[in-house]
């Protein structure tokens, strides 16, 4: 499950993302600058396929174990997120094809605008199909996917079922969830999507051809409630003052309407934005979170990333194009278990306060508060300074050493070290539990 959202107005495009997947799918953030590859052919997650002459700097948030990417940007201030739909075209689960995520991470890599994303993405989807696994210990997950794309120029949504798609230029806002949401109002589509439908009996002839209730499953939609959430996102979005990753990160950490001083992670769904796996029928959580600020005359673009589960737990670290941070072998990227690594270090602490959300996020809630703020304002400062792209990387560095040794002095308070979870008996905590000895999180 994911949400993701594009507004646009006269001055900048704010884009923002949560990637729901497996709990214990670490995501990594990672940069891969600008490149001459020398190999003819590229492995993406499951096939190999040519590769090209050069490829542009892009900072993505990913599954650790993807090639591709949930969400990201590149240095043309290009933006992409992709979302899992389910659509009444079977797979052959056999792996043949590209992720929707190598299909995001390669137009970033290639493109450099909106349009020309677009197009390689549909290319993409006629060379090589998306008959790929998406899931990680779930290898029955398979499903197809819609995409926002935006530059400071022009924005898109792209919807897909199988080789069949729809597209429609954005004018102001649009947001997307995890279903079909373009009906007849598409700017484009693909050559044999609507005969197809008709002949299947999904379209009736004399009626007017909806891409979204022609290909939509009903089931796994609905369960998903991308309705609510999507219809939550929108309106959200609207606000005048919605205008930087401050108020667009309280649209990321939304719970449904319930106070977060009440909130408790074992009662939430996949109705909330902010998303706590609470079980089988609700097996997501937000592992990780993106708000990108792009102006739309000058300035520098602001990829903002939490590197982190739970937005409601986390800031959101500022990087800049042009810099060294987030480069292995000095930027370690999680694995599957436990380690060094930023998301692993936030993890422990995330689940030790999920299990008694409302006391525990009382302990940390104002040290993130304060730390967001200074950064938002130091990064606001440093854009009037027009400070070079060094001064902005070596303020993402102090950024990250403040949050990483606040991470280790937190995790090491008594408070939250004698936390008690509010009811160890709980459904949600044996999940938890469980959870947690898959990876070795729990030793006893």
């Amino acid at each position: 499950m994911c949400d993701t959202f594009i507004k646009i107005t006269p001055s900048q495009l704010l884009f923002g993302k949560n990637s729901d997947r497996e709990p214990n799918e670490a995501q990594a953030i990672v940069r891969f600058p600008r490149a001459t590859p020398q190999e003819k052919t590229l492995r993406c997650t499951y096939i190999e396929i040519p590769q090209a002459a050069t490829t542009h700097e892009v900072i993505l948030s990913k599954p650790f174990q993807m090639w591709g990417a949930e969400m990201g940007a590149n240095e043309h201030g290009l933006v992409i997120g992709n979302e899992a739909v389910f659509t009444k075209i079977p797979f052959q689960r056999k792996n043949t094809g590209l992720t929707g995520m190598d299909m995001l991470r390669l137009a970033l890599e290639r493109c450099h605008s909106a349009s020309t994303a677009l197009d390689l993405i549909v290319q993409l989807l006629s060379d090589y199909g998306q008959n790929a696994c998406g899931g990680y210990r779930n290898r029955r997950f398979y499903y197809h996917n819609s995409f926002l794309i935006g530059d400071k120029k022009e924005a898109w949504v792209l919807e897909t079922a199988g080789p069949h798609w729809v597209a429609k230029k954005i004018e102001g806002n649009y947001a997307i969830s995890n279903g079909l949401t373009l009906t007849n109002d598409y700017d484009l589509i693909s050559s044999h999507a609507e005969d197809f439908a008709r002949h299947r009996g999904w379209s009736k002839k004399g009626e007017d051809f909806s891409f979204a209730q022609a290909y939509s499953d009903w089931f796994y939609t609905r369960m998903s409630k991308c309705k609510v959430r999507r219809a939550y996102s929108s309106q959200a979005i609207q606000a005048e003052d919605l205008n930087g990753v401050l108020r667009a990160a309280q649209i990321l950490r939304q719970h449904g309407d319930t106070p977060e001083n009440r909130y408790d992670p074992s009662h939430g769904g996949t109705a909330n934005v902010c998303m706590h796996s609470t079980g089988p029928t609700n097996p997501s959580q937000t592992t990780g979170s993106m708000v990108f600020e792009l102006p739309r005359e000058t300035g520098t673009p602001i990829v903002w990333l939490s590197g982190t589960s739970m937005p409601c737990l986390s800031v959101y670290l500022p990087f800049f194009f042009g810099g060294k941070t987030l480069m292995p072998p000095q930027w370690e990227l999680p694995g599957a278990k436990p380690d060094h690594s930023l998301w692993w270090q936030a993890e422990r602490l995330h689940r030790k306060i999920a299990l008694n959300y409302a006391i525990g996020r009382q302990l940390i809630v104002t040290d993130l508060q304060n730390m967001q703020r200074e950064w938002v304002q130091e990064v606001n400062q440093l854009q009037r300074q027009d400070a070079t792209a060094q001064s902005l990387d070596e303020y993402t560095e102090f950024a990250l050493e403040q949050y990483q040794n606040w991470l280790s002095t937190t995790w090491n308070r008594p408070e939250i070290q004698t936390l008690p979870p509010r009811s160890a008996a709980s459904l949600y905590a044996l999940f938890q539990y469980i959870n947690d000895r898959a990876v070795d999180l729990r030793k006893n």
